[in-house]
């Protein structure tokens, strides 16, 4: 018994199929959109790291005056800590209430991250008005606004993604089939919240 043809339409159908590279296939289970924001992230650490290493030459190697000045208020530094974490679980609620589907939990959510985050910043400029010194005035001091101020402008880069989340969430463009766009800006606060805790442990404390 012969074996049956393919009819050459069915033929030439699976070789247009088969023309072109393949689709392109995720290996991974990290949406694109957070593995782009983490790999970021890891370039951020080292940019803090650099920093950290001229604190810590500054500090061991030359043994140079710390803290600058008359000394570093902890109380203060602490209370943004404080702010800081706080605005990290607000944040994480605000993402959780995204996923649900929870508008009420997302408004209120992304209201009280930015609100806690633009208080760190006004604290933290007080804080620079009232220490008694300035980058000039030593190495110390120097590096001390380097890496404080660092962060400050991480801050500000959080604020305005959030910013532009809270805006999104507003409009109602946010819920559980669309909330990548709030969770990469989540991501990145709590970085910027974590960071400040290294800050905070390396300046302030040891």
């Amino acid at each position: 018994m012969e074996a049956a043809s393919i009819p050459s339409s069915v033929a030439h159908d699976d070789d247009h199929h088969h023309h072109g590279p393949p689709e392109a296939n995720q290996s991974s289970s990290v949406n694109r959109e957070v593995l782009g924001i983490l790999l970021f992230i890891i370039s951020e650490i080292m940019l803090f790291g650099a920093f950290f290493a001229a604190y810590f030459f500054i500090r061991v190697v030359s043994a140079d005056q710390w803290p600058p000045g008359e000394g570093l208020p902890v109380a203060v530094a602490a209370t943004n800590a404080a702010i800081l974490l706080s605005s990290s679980v607000t944040m994480h609620w605000t993402d959780l209430s995204a996923k649900r589907g929870n508008q009420a939990g997302m408004r209120i959510g992304i209201v009280t991250t930015l609100l806690l985050g633009c208080t760190f910043l006004f604290i933290q400029i007080n804080e620079y008005l009232h220490l008694g010194f300035q980058p000039k005035t030593s190495a110390s001091a120097s590096v001390f606004f380097g890496l404080t101020g660092l962060h400050g402008a991480h801050v500000v880069i959080g604020l305005l993604l959030l910013w532009m989340s809270a805006v999104r969430i507003f409009k109602g463009k946010v819920g559980p089939a669309n909330y990548k766009g709030l969770e990469v800006p989540g991501i990145y606060w709590h970085f910027v919240d974590a960071m400040w805790i290294v800050v905070f442990t390396t300046i302030y404390v040891l």
